[in-house]
């Protein structure tokens, strides 16, 4: 029986993004000869959706045992280690880290963004990591330990480490636009783009990563057509297939970096400001100028490729690091 390697993320809840970490994850595990171990929300779904081993990520007694039955507890990836979204959420995954100390096993911080922290919330983190392997994936984030007496390395999102289906076609006049429901803000800038997009004659497909969540939004921009999926193959092979992205969400950049299509962000958090930064790729604030954002897309603004391939480099080195 190969050793388990237990994965604590947001998994399980319908949002693509997270669940193309999962995908990226589970397979470089599986690719070392190990057993990933996933914490999710809907396990039996997991289990199936990765063939990975999958526990209840909520319920105390699987939880529990999942983790006892673990050499090595990956904390990430993802934007965990935040209390912006609120602090019972940030307690949720010191806890589990914690649990995971507690028992003997390995952690260590997997290719997460750590912040933003209240004065509160970077205390409880600061205690709780110290003397762990730390590895972030952004540079942002190496800033947000430093200031908190932590010492960090840098990974890379694991997303990147996808692949699309081979010899898709790509339309260099298709645009992809990946809004969140929750950034209302970036509503009608987004459908003002969409507008003077179509008009420019570029095909606009408004993709949804999150549609309990994004659906509304996706439907309200306009576009040619909509996407709404929880598969993060479905959501890569989309980009794909595109000439530029303008992602909302994070990993629409992030899929966007893995595919090789162009992309500028809607920073609405500092992860995605802090991707594209080191990404070298536009990035703008909420609510977004329509006028910047047209102008990248129909000229196909490009990032630092090489940057890309160096973060790409650091995802799966990363995994070398944590694993052995």
């Amino acid at each position: 029986m190969s050793r388990r390697v237990a994965v604590s993320g947001y998994y399980g809840f319908g949002n693509t993004g997270d669940e193309a970490i999962a995908l990226a994850i589970t397979r470089e595990i599986k690719k070392r000869g190990l057993t990933p171990l996933l914490l999710s929300n809907t396990p039996q779904a997991s289990a199936q959706a990765f063939g990975a081993e999958a526990a209840a990520r909520m319920k105390p007694g699987p939880l529990l045992a999942a983790v006892a039955r673990s050499s090595v507890l990956l904390s990430g990836g993802g934007g965990l280690l935040q209390d912006k979204t609120s602090a019972r959420t940030l307690s949720y995954y010191l806890g589990v880290i914690r649990l995971a100390r507690l028992l003997g096993k390995r952690v260590v911080i997997f290719n997460q963004s750590v912040g933003p922290l209240s004065p509160e919330g970077g205390r409880k983190v600061a205690a709780a990591l110290r003397g762990l392997r730390i590895i972030v994936r952004d540079a942002g984030s190496l800033e947000t330990l430093e200031g908190l007496g932590l010492k960090g390395e840098l990974g890379g999102d694991p997303a990147l480490l996808l692949t699309p289906t081979p010899e898709l076609p790509r339309d260099l006049r298709s645009v992809v636009i990946a809004p969140r429901g929750d950034v209302t803000e970036a509503l009608e800038p987004l459908r003002e783009v969409t507008l003077q997009l179509r008009r420019a004659g570029r095909h606009v497909t408004a993709l949804s990563f999150m549609p309990d969540h994004d659906d509304v939004a996706a439907h309200a921009l306009g576009a040619n057509v909509v996407v709404s999926t929880r598969d993060p193959q479905t959501a890569l092979d989309t980009i794909a297939r595109s000439g530029y992205v303008i992602g909302v969400r994070l990993h629409a950049v992030i899929l966007a970096a893995a595919a090789g299509t162009p992309f500028s962000g809607v920073a609405y958090d500092p992860k995605v400001q802090g991707f594209c930064a080191d990404a070298g790729a536009p990035s703008h604030p909420v609510p977004p100028p329509p006028a910047a954002l047209v102008d990248e897309a129909i000229r196909r603004v490009t990032p630092d490729w090489n940057a890309l391939e160096d973060m790409k480099l650091r995802a799966a080195h990363s995994f070398s690091r944590a694993l052995t």
